[in-house]
C-alpha cells in the first residue's frame, strides 16, 4: 500500500452504514395504541379495548417485521395502558353498583320503595 491509496473501506467487519443511516419507520398502529391508551387513561375507559387489541396487534408485528419496523415500545405502552384503563374503569363500574345497592338499604335492613 502506497502513500497515495485510500485504505479499505470495509475492514475485517465489512461494510459499515453511513454515519446517521436511516432508521426503520415506526408501525402506524402503535403510534395508534398509544393514543388511544393515554385516551382511555385520560378521558374515557372504553377506550382502552380498542388500545388494548391495537397495541397487541402492532407489538406482534413489529416483532415479526425482524427489525424492519420499530415501534415495539409505543405499542407495548399502549396496550399497557388500555389494560389499566380497562381494569380501573370495571372497578369504578363495581364501586358504583355497590354504592347504589347500598344506598338503597334503610337502617332497618329493609330496601327503600319496597312497601315492609
Amino acid at each position: 500500500m502506497s502513500y497515495g491509496t485510500p485504505p479499505p473501506t470495509d475492514g475485517p467487519y465489512g461494510p459499515q452504514p453511513p454515519y446517521g443511516g436511516q432508521s426503520a419507520p415506526t408501525h402506524g398502529s402503535a403510534t395508534t395504541a398509544l393514543v388511544l391508551g393515554i385516551l382511555s387513561f385520560v378521558i374515557c375507559g372504553l377506550l382502552g379495548i380498542p388500545a388494548y387489541i391495537i397495541g397487541r396487534r402492532a407489538e406482534r408485528e413489529v416483532q415479526a417485521s425482524q427489525g424492519r419496523l420499530s415501534g415495539e415500545g409505543l405499542a407495548k405502552a399502549g396496550w399497557i395502558l388500555g389494560l389499566v384503563s380497562m381494569i380501573l374503569t370495571v372497578l369504578v363500574i363495581l364501586l358504583l353498583i355497590g354504592l347504589v345497592t347500598l344506598g338503597t338499604i334503610t337502617s332497618d335492613g329493609t330496601f327503600e320503595g319496597s312497601g315492609y
